[in-house]
Protein backbone atom coordinates (compact mmCIF):
# COMPACT_ATOMS: atom_id res chain seq x y z
CA UNK A 1 0.00 0.00 0.00
CA UNK A 2 1.43 3.38 -1.02
CA UNK A 3 1.79 6.32 1.36
CA UNK A 4 -1.03 8.14 -0.44
CA UNK A 5 -3.36 5.14 0.00
CA UNK A 6 -2.57 5.05 3.73
CA UNK A 7 -3.35 8.75 4.00
CA UNK A 8 -6.68 8.27 2.21
CA UNK A 9 -7.57 5.45 4.63
CA UNK A 10 -6.69 7.55 7.68
CA UNK A 11 -8.65 10.51 6.25
CA UNK A 12 -11.77 8.38 5.73
CA UNK A 13 -11.44 7.06 9.30
CA UNK A 14 -11.19 10.68 10.49
CA UNK A 15 -14.40 11.60 8.63
CA UNK A 16 -16.23 8.51 9.86
CA UNK A 17 -15.31 8.55 13.55
CA UNK A 18 -14.28 12.10 14.39
CA UNK A 19 -16.49 14.14 12.07
CA UNK A 20 -19.39 11.65 12.21
CA UNK A 21 -20.00 11.82 8.47
CA UNK A 22 -22.57 9.40 7.08
CA UNK A 23 -21.37 6.15 5.52
CA UNK A 24 -22.63 7.27 2.12
CA UNK A 25 -20.62 10.52 2.33
CA UNK A 26 -17.48 8.64 3.39
CA UNK A 27 -17.83 6.25 0.44
CA UNK A 28 -18.16 9.21 -1.95
CA UNK A 29 -15.02 10.83 -0.53
CA UNK A 30 -13.13 7.54 -0.86
CA UNK A 31 -14.28 7.07 -4.44
CA UNK A 32 -13.28 10.64 -5.40
CA UNK A 33 -9.84 10.32 -3.81
CA UNK A 34 -9.08 6.97 -5.42
CA UNK A 35 -9.95 8.46 -8.81
CA UNK A 36 -7.59 11.34 -8.00
CA UNK A 37 -4.86 8.86 -7.02
CA UNK A 38 -5.26 7.13 -10.40
CA UNK A 39 -4.72 10.51 -12.10
CA UNK A 40 -1.58 11.18 -10.01
CA UNK A 41 -0.11 7.78 -10.85
CA UNK A 42 -0.88 8.18 -14.54
CA UNK A 43 0.73 11.64 -14.68
CA UNK A 44 3.58 10.56 -12.37
CA UNK A 45 2.81 13.35 -9.88
CA UNK A 46 3.35 13.13 -6.13
CA UNK A 47 0.51 14.40 -3.96
CA UNK A 48 3.02 16.69 -2.20
CA UNK A 49 4.01 18.24 -5.56
CA UNK A 50 0.46 19.23 -6.47
CA UNK A 51 0.14 22.99 -7.06
CA UNK A 52 -2.44 25.39 -8.48
CA UNK A 53 -1.40 24.85 -12.13
CA UNK A 54 -1.44 21.06 -11.79
CA UNK A 55 -4.80 21.22 -10.01
CA UNK A 56 -6.20 22.96 -13.10
CA UNK A 57 -4.90 20.02 -15.16
CA UNK A 58 -6.95 17.72 -12.96
CA UNK A 59 -10.00 19.91 -13.57
CA UNK A 60 -9.41 19.56 -17.33
CA UNK A 61 -9.07 15.79 -16.84
CA UNK A 62 -12.47 15.66 -15.10
CA UNK A 63 -14.11 17.74 -17.82
CA UNK A 64 -12.60 15.60 -20.58
CA UNK A 65 -14.11 12.54 -18.90
CA UNK A 66 -17.51 14.20 -19.27
CA UNK A 67 -18.26 14.51 -15.58
CA UNK A 68 -21.39 16.49 -14.79
CA UNK A 69 -20.88 19.90 -13.17
CA UNK A 70 -22.30 18.61 -9.90
CA UNK A 71 -19.85 15.68 -9.93
CA UNK A 72 -16.88 17.97 -10.63
CA UNK A 73 -17.95 20.25 -7.77
CA UNK A 74 -18.21 17.32 -5.39
CA UNK A 75 -14.82 15.91 -6.42
CA UNK A 76 -13.14 19.29 -5.94
CA UNK A 77 -14.81 19.65 -2.55
CA UNK A 78 -13.48 16.21 -1.58
CA UNK A 79 -9.96 17.25 -2.56
CA UNK A 80 -10.16 20.58 -0.72
CA UNK A 81 -11.21 18.76 2.44
CA UNK A 82 -8.56 16.08 1.99
CA UNK A 83 -5.73 18.58 1.50
CA UNK A 84 -6.98 20.63 4.44
CA UNK A 85 -6.67 17.45 6.51
CA UNK A 86 -3.12 16.92 5.19
CA UNK A 87 -2.28 20.54 6.00
CA UNK A 88 -3.53 20.12 9.58
CA UNK A 89 -1.52 16.90 9.87
CA UNK A 90 1.64 18.72 8.75
CA UNK A 91 1.99 16.67 5.55
CA UNK A 92 1.80 19.71 3.23
CA UNK A 93 2.18 23.49 3.59
CA UNK A 94 -0.53 24.77 1.25
CA UNK A 95 -3.85 23.50 -0.06
CA UNK A 96 -3.49 23.43 -3.89
CA UNK A 97 -7.26 23.16 -4.43
CA UNK A 98 -8.23 26.07 -2.21
CA UNK A 99 -8.37 28.61 -5.04
CA UNK A 100 -9.79 26.28 -7.70
CA UNK A 101 -13.35 27.40 -8.43
CA UNK A 102 -16.09 24.85 -8.83
CA UNK A 103 -18.12 25.06 -12.05
CA UNK A 104 -21.34 27.01 -11.80
CA UNK A 105 -24.25 24.69 -11.20
CA UNK A 106 -27.18 24.60 -13.57
CA UNK A 107 -30.09 25.61 -11.37
CA UNK A 108 -32.86 23.07 -11.70
CA UNK A 109 -36.33 23.92 -10.56
CA UNK A 110 -37.20 21.24 -8.00
CA UNK A 111 -40.29 19.16 -8.58
CA UNK A 112 -42.99 19.25 -5.93
CA UNK A 113 -46.33 17.58 -5.23
CA UNK A 114 -49.62 19.48 -5.43
CA UNK A 115 -51.73 19.41 -2.29
CA UNK A 116 -54.50 17.42 -4.03
CA UNK A 117 -52.01 14.76 -5.10
CA UNK A 118 -50.51 14.76 -1.61
CA UNK A 119 -53.92 14.04 -0.12
CA UNK A 120 -54.34 11.08 -2.46
CA UNK A 121 -50.96 9.70 -1.35
CA UNK A 122 -51.90 10.09 2.33
CA UNK A 123 -55.09 8.07 1.81
CA UNK A 124 -53.24 4.96 0.58
CA UNK A 125 -51.77 3.55 3.86
CA UNK A 126 -54.13 1.28 5.80
CA UNK A 127 -54.22 2.65 9.35
CA UNK A 128 -55.68 -0.63 10.68
CA UNK A 129 -52.28 -2.28 10.13
CA UNK A 130 -48.87 -1.67 11.72
CA UNK A 131 -47.22 -1.28 8.30
CA UNK A 132 -49.90 1.18 7.19
CA UNK A 133 -49.45 3.29 10.32
CA UNK A 134 -45.71 3.40 9.68
CA UNK A 135 -46.22 4.32 6.01
CA UNK A 136 -48.57 7.17 6.89
CA UNK A 137 -46.19 8.47 9.56
CA UNK A 138 -43.24 8.44 7.14
CA UNK A 139 -45.12 10.62 4.66
CA UNK A 140 -46.59 12.91 7.34
CA UNK A 141 -43.18 13.61 8.87
CA UNK A 142 -41.37 14.10 5.55
CA UNK A 143 -44.02 16.61 4.49
CA UNK A 144 -44.67 18.23 7.89
CA UNK A 145 -41.00 18.75 8.75
CA UNK A 146 -39.24 18.96 5.38
CA UNK A 147 -36.44 16.72 6.62
CA UNK A 148 -34.07 14.55 4.61
CA UNK A 149 -34.63 10.79 4.52
CA UNK A 150 -31.26 10.28 6.22
CA UNK A 151 -32.54 12.49 9.05
CA UNK A 152 -35.86 10.67 9.25
CA UNK A 153 -34.35 7.21 9.80
CA UNK A 154 -32.19 8.55 12.64
CA UNK A 155 -34.99 10.14 14.70
CA UNK A 156 -35.04 8.67 18.20
CA UNK A 157 -38.01 8.75 20.56
CA UNK A 158 -36.04 10.94 22.96
CA UNK A 159 -35.62 13.55 20.18
CA UNK A 160 -39.40 14.19 20.07
CA UNK A 161 -41.15 16.76 22.28
CA UNK A 162 -44.80 15.71 22.02
CA UNK A 163 -46.06 18.70 24.00
CA UNK A 164 -44.32 21.33 21.87
CA UNK A 165 -44.65 19.20 18.71
CA UNK A 166 -40.98 19.53 17.82
CA UNK A 167 -38.20 17.11 16.83
CA UNK A 168 -34.47 17.56 17.37
CA UNK A 169 -32.83 16.74 14.04
CA UNK A 170 -29.18 15.87 13.51
CA UNK A 171 -28.40 17.12 10.01
CA UNK A 172 -25.36 17.15 7.77
CA UNK A 173 -22.08 17.39 9.65
CA UNK A 174 -23.92 16.54 12.92
CA UNK A 175 -25.51 20.00 12.96
CA UNK A 176 -28.58 20.18 15.16
CA UNK A 177 -31.82 21.98 14.41
CA UNK A 178 -35.38 21.93 15.69
CA UNK A 179 -38.25 21.16 13.32
CA UNK A 180 -41.95 21.52 14.04
CA UNK A 181 -44.85 19.24 13.17
CA UNK A 182 -48.62 19.71 13.30
CA UNK A 183 -51.67 17.91 14.69
CA UNK A 184 -52.03 15.45 11.79
CA UNK A 185 -48.48 14.20 12.25
CA UNK A 186 -48.99 14.09 16.04
CA UNK A 187 -52.15 11.99 15.71
CA UNK A 188 -50.56 9.37 13.48
CA UNK A 189 -47.37 9.42 15.55
CA UNK A 190 -49.33 8.60 18.73
CA UNK A 191 -51.29 5.87 16.94
CA UNK A 192 -48.13 4.30 15.56
CA UNK A 193 -46.17 4.45 18.83
CA UNK A 194 -49.04 2.99 20.88
CA UNK A 195 -49.89 0.24 18.39
CA UNK A 196 -47.99 -0.39 15.15
CA UNK A 197 -44.46 0.21 16.41
CA UNK A 198 -44.64 -2.41 19.17
CA UNK A 199 -46.21 -4.89 16.76
CA UNK A 200 -43.39 -4.38 14.25
CA UNK A 201 -40.66 -4.72 16.89
CA UNK A 202 -42.33 -7.85 18.37
CA UNK A 203 -40.45 -7.67 21.66
CA UNK A 204 -37.24 -6.21 20.28
CA UNK A 205 -36.31 -2.89 21.94
CA UNK A 206 -35.29 0.14 19.90
CA UNK A 207 -34.63 3.80 20.55
CA UNK A 208 -35.57 4.76 16.97
CA UNK A 209 -38.97 6.04 15.84
CA UNK A 210 -39.20 4.39 12.40
CA UNK A 211 -38.53 0.67 12.76
CA UNK A 212 -38.90 -2.53 10.75
CA UNK A 213 -40.09 -5.99 11.67
CA UNK A 214 -37.83 -7.00 14.57
CA UNK A 215 -35.35 -4.41 13.32
CA UNK A 216 -33.76 -1.48 15.07
CA UNK A 217 -34.32 1.05 12.28
CA UNK A 218 -34.93 1.24 8.55
CA UNK A 219 -32.39 2.21 5.92
CA UNK A 220 -32.85 5.16 3.58
CA UNK A 221 -33.11 2.68 0.71
CA UNK A 222 -35.99 0.89 2.45
CA UNK A 223 -37.82 4.22 2.88
CA UNK A 224 -37.44 4.83 -0.86
CA UNK A 225 -38.95 1.40 -1.58
CA UNK A 226 -41.86 2.01 0.80
CA UNK A 227 -42.74 5.34 -0.84
CA UNK A 228 -42.35 3.86 -4.31
CA UNK A 229 -44.83 1.10 -3.42
CA UNK A 230 -47.31 3.66 -2.06
CA UNK A 231 -47.13 5.80 -5.21
CA UNK A 232 -47.79 2.73 -7.40
CA UNK A 233 -51.15 2.34 -5.64
CA UNK A 234 -52.23 5.90 -6.54
CA UNK A 235 -53.51 7.25 -9.85
CA UNK A 236 -50.51 9.56 -10.13
CA UNK A 237 -48.39 9.26 -13.26
CA UNK A 238 -45.26 10.92 -11.93
CA UNK A 239 -41.99 9.82 -10.40
CA UNK A 240 -42.13 10.79 -6.73
CA UNK A 241 -39.00 10.41 -4.61
CA UNK A 242 -38.75 10.86 -0.82
CA UNK A 243 -36.81 14.10 -1.36
CA UNK A 244 -39.77 15.58 -3.25
CA UNK A 245 -41.66 15.82 0.05
CA UNK A 246 -38.88 18.16 1.25
CA UNK A 247 -39.27 20.23 -1.94
CA UNK A 248 -43.04 20.23 -1.42
CA UNK A 249 -42.69 21.33 2.20
CA UNK A 250 -40.60 24.36 1.21
CA UNK A 251 -42.74 25.28 -1.80
CA UNK A 252 -46.03 25.12 0.08
CA UNK A 253 -44.65 27.26 2.91
CA UNK A 254 -43.50 29.95 0.49
CA UNK A 255 -46.78 29.76 -1.42
CA UNK A 256 -48.48 30.61 1.86
CA UNK A 257 -46.24 33.64 2.50
CA UNK A 258 -43.77 32.05 4.89
CA UNK A 259 -40.58 34.06 5.42
CA UNK A 260 -37.67 32.80 3.32
CA UNK A 261 -35.26 32.95 6.29
CA UNK A 262 -37.65 30.80 8.34
CA UNK A 263 -37.76 28.21 5.55
CA UNK A 264 -33.97 28.25 5.42
CA UNK A 265 -33.80 27.48 9.16
CA UNK A 266 -36.38 24.72 8.93
CA UNK A 267 -34.59 23.06 6.01
CA UNK A 268 -31.21 23.37 7.69
CA UNK A 269 -29.61 25.16 4.74
CA UNK A 270 -26.31 26.88 5.50
CA UNK A 271 -26.74 29.32 2.64
CA UNK A 272 -29.85 31.31 1.75
CA UNK A 273 -29.05 30.74 -1.93
CA UNK A 274 -29.88 27.04 -1.44
CA UNK A 275 -33.35 28.04 -0.26
CA UNK A 276 -33.96 30.76 -2.85
CA UNK A 277 -34.48 28.20 -5.62
CA UNK A 278 -37.89 27.48 -4.10
CA UNK A 279 -38.96 31.06 -4.75
CA UNK A 280 -38.61 30.27 -8.46
CA UNK A 281 -41.05 27.40 -8.00
CA UNK A 282 -43.51 29.66 -6.21
CA UNK A 283 -43.16 32.38 -8.82
CA UNK A 284 -43.74 29.86 -11.61
CA UNK A 285 -46.85 28.64 -9.80
CA UNK A 286 -48.17 32.22 -9.58
CA UNK A 287 -47.43 32.70 -13.27
CA UNK A 288 -49.45 29.60 -14.18
CA UNK A 289 -52.36 30.76 -12.04
CA UNK A 290 -52.24 34.20 -13.69
CA UNK A 291 -52.15 32.80 -17.22
CA UNK A 292 -54.99 30.42 -16.45
CA UNK A 293 -57.28 32.81 -14.59
CA UNK A 294 -56.74 36.34 -15.92
CA UNK A 295 -59.47 37.34 -18.44
CA UNK A 296 -56.95 38.97 -20.78
CA UNK A 297 -55.01 35.73 -21.12
CA UNK A 298 -57.92 33.51 -22.09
Amino acid sequence: MSNMEKLIDSFIEYLRYQKNYSENTCLNYEKDLKEYLTFLNKENIKYTDMNYDLSLNYLIFLNNNKNAKTSVSRKLSSLRTFYKYLENEGKIKNNPFLLVSSPKKDKKIPNFISYNNLEEILEIPDLDTAVGQRERLIIEILYACGIRVSELVNIKLKDIDFRKKTILIYGKGSKERIVVFGKYALEIMNLYIKNGRDELLDGVSSEYLIVGKKRNKLTTRRIEQIIDNIIKKTSLKMNITPHMFRHTFATHLLDNDCNLLAVQELLGHESLSSTEIYTHVSNEHLREVFLKCHPRNK
